[in-house]
């Protein structure tokens, strides 16, 4: 039996993956000031194939 809340690794990548990011201009804002602080990850990266 499946717990009540489980995340889909997909939806996660649609939602606040690089590609996610770079499609809005909010999104590229968020980048920049990830890069800006020196983040070693820019967005979240699937394990395996979404």
């Amino acid at each position: 039996m499946r717990r009540t809340l489980e995340g889909t690794k997909r939806k996660r990548q649609n939602v606040s993956g690089f590609r996610a990011r770079m499609a809005t201009a909010g999104g590229r804002e968020v980048l920049n000031r990830r890069r800006a602080k020196g983040r070693h990850q820019l967005a979240i990266t699937a394990k395996e194939r979404a």
